[in-house]
């Protein structure tokens, strides 16, 4: 389980992530000093606590070290994710409630990283027809252009759906 870094610890990893190579202290330490005033030993702590904590992998160069990131600023954020998701009594609840807080580009950022994930055999996504359509409700409608049809109604009879179920998603 991840822990949160603290407010000086992304700072000076925002950095580190940022750059994506080896830094020294004194890199970081400058660059931070633009926003802030800050002394040489607390940046070399910090690295040094990240070093001991797993973020941050560090070589010898002379008198001292160069410290790289040992994974991605979106692993992190993953991570962290999954960790609170993890612990919600009710997942699929936590994961309607975090969606409506997303913006729309947050949404379509989800929907493209789904797509990703899915790969390119999986080009449909099951939506659901308002009420009083024609359509059936559940129905795969195929995303790209060239299969833009309805499928034909002699596809044989829908199975039932409970309130709020989706027909197909129970198990994902």
């Amino acid at each position: 389980m991840p822990r949160p870094l603290g407010e000086l610890e992304d700072a000076v990893m925002t950095r580190v992530w940022k750059w994506n190579r080896p830094v020294t202290v004194r890199e970081v330490l400058e660059d931070l000093q633009q926003e802030r005033s800050i002394a040489y030993t607390t940046v070399m702590t910090v690295l040094d606590n990240l070093h001991q904590k797993g973020w941050v992998r560090r070589e010898a160069e002379g008198r001292a070290y160069r410290y790289e990131a040992v994974s991605t600023r979106a692993a992190y954020s993953a991570a962290l994710m999954n960790d609170a998701w993890s612990q919600s009594d009710n997942p699929a609840a936590a994961l309607v409630a975090f969606f409506g807080m997303m913006s729309p580009e947050q949404r379509e950022a989800l929907s493209d990283a789904v797509r990703m994930v899915q790969g390119p055999q999986a080009q449909t996504l099951t939506t659901r027809e308002p009420e009083g359509s024609d359509a059936g409700e559940g129905r795969e409608v195929p995303q790209d252009s060239e299969q833009s049809e309805a499928p034909e109604a002699s596809e044989g009879p829908e199975e039932p759906e409970g309130p709020g179920e989706p027909a197909s998603d129970a198990g994902r």
